[in-house]
């Protein structure tokens, strides 16, 4: 069977370091050792942790908006599509141990740090919540829509902190709750 090209490689063990400890538990040469990589192959395809760190978060947005517009594609009612999200956050949180939103948890360690990271962090926040106004334009429109999905995405945010705070997935489902609640009409098909 053919090896991956060490730039893959590379990702994929900080991926899943990054993913289990965080972005500043894990050091450079741990990344090299357990991806079976040069330091000089490393420093080739990355020229820091940080440009590193920056590929891992594009890599993760790009599979997440691949999963969020699929959402908003399908035919089923737009509640049915809130909850399905909603759902879908538990299972992923509970599943990968509460670990809490990567872009988060790297944020929080950054301390000032690389303006590339930060930008992929904005970029990804940015994105959830577009893609919740987008999905409050089936309740809503206009300004309307804007509140309610900026509402839905502060509401995903707490969540996600507190299940991972409190290693349980009760946040998600009062938060659920809560969105459900603010919708008008429950969902009813936009007249």
């Amino acid at each position: 069977m053919k090896k991956q090209n060490a730039r893959q490689r590379i990702l994929e063990t900080a991926s899943k370091l990054f993913g289990e400890r965080g972005y500043a538990g894990v050091g450079i040469n741990e990344i090299i050792a357990k991806s079976e990589t040069a330091k000089a192959s490393f420093y080739h395809h990355f020229k820091s942790k940080d440009r590193l760190c920056a590929e891992w978060l594009k890599e993760m947005h790009q599979r997440s908006e691949k999963n969020h517009d699929e959402i908003l594609k399908q035919a089923s009612p737009p509640i049915d599509k809130l909850q399905a999200y909603f759902e879908y956050l538990k299972e992923w949180l509970t599943t990968n141990n509460y670990r809490g939103c990567p872009y988060t948890n790297t944020a929080v360690v950054l301390e000032g740090g690389s303006q590339e990271i930060r930008s992929e962090i904005e970029t990804h926040k940015l994105y959830i919540r577009d893609f919740f106004i987008a999905l409050a334009r089936d309740f809503v429109t206009g300004n309307d829509a804007r509140t309610l999905g900026n509402t839905w995405f502060v509401l995903y945010s707490g969540a996600t902190t507190e299940a991972q705070n409190l290693r349980s997935a009760w946040p998600v489902d009062v938060a659920l709750e809560a969105a459900i609640g603010l919708c008008p009409s429950k969902g009813a098909a936009p007249a």
